[in-house]
């Protein structure tokens, strides 16, 4: 399992609108091959400021299975136009302790 991890920085006063549109957008992403689950958290330090964590089966069921479809477009269609700046994406994998 792959953790998909994004801080996202929505433009001021648009908080409302963009965790609507982001359950909208949720079932794009949920439909996915090798998706798994996600989860959408709100910073309570600092407002505007959201933690996106997305579990995939494989690092390319993000980065080519969803990265590289229709789907995404969509999705960017959808979210991209709420960030400044634009997230980094990073990807993790569990330490086994």
């Amino acid at each position: 399992m792959i953790l998909e991890a994004a801080m996202l920085q929505v433009k001021e006063g648009m908080e409302a609108e963009y965790e609507e549109a982001f359950r909208k957008a949720s079932e794009i992403i949920s439909s996915m091959k090798g998706y798994i689950s996600h989860e959408l958290q709100r910073c309570m330090e600092v407002k505007g400021k959201y933690l996106l964590l997305v579990q995939w089966e494989t690092l390319e069921d993000h980065t080519v299975g969803f990265r590289q479809s229709e789907e995404y477009q969509e999705w960017k269609r959808q979210l991209h136009h709420f960030y400044d700046p634009f997230p980094t994406v990073e990807h993790f994998e569990r330490v086994e302790l």
